[in-house]
């Protein structure tokens, strides 16, 4: 990750999906391991898709792939903890989205940690880059910040 990421607030984001620990998600610590707050970005971002209509991941010509990730960590969170994913969106490339991410424990205000996701999107057969389509730009663009 370039530059520095700083601790953002719920005011933040434009769209939220709601996320639950489970008991698995913690570890020998005591708190939810590092590895599942990657998982969380993932499903928030993808859930956000899908329940809107712009990613069919089961027959899609179009597939999201991960070319990078990131996060910082503020404040640990553990089961049974709800978790609000927000979501915006930094930057919409030709074939690329850079999403950010912010983990909110139950209510506070301050996220727990903050993370990026950057998807490439390609077709589904050749693997190759294609340029993201109207429909998903605007729905994109919609969640800048």
């Amino acid at each position: 990750m370039t530059g520095t990421i700083e601790r953002t607030k719920r005011s933040d984001y434009r769209r939220f999906q709601a996320i639950s620990t489970r008991w698995m998600d913690n570890d020998v610590y005591g708190h939810v391991n590092n590895v599942v707050y990657y998982s969380w970005f993932d499903t928030a971002v993808n859930r956000l898709l899908v329940v809107n209509g712009l990613l069919d991941i089961h027959q899609g010509q179009v597939i999201g792939l991960v070319a990078e990730t990131g996060c910082r960590y503020f404040a640990p969170t553990a089961f049974p903890d709800e978790i609000q994913a927000g979501v915006r969106v930094a930057h919409v490339g030709t074939s690329s989205v850079r999403y950010e991410i912010g983990l909110f424990r139950n209510n506070e205000e301050e996220a727990a940690a903050v993370g990026h996701f950057v998807h490439v999107y390609v077709d589904r057969e050749t693997k190759r880059p294609v340029p993201v389509d109207d429909k998903m730009r605007g729905f994109l663009e919609s969640l800048k910040t």
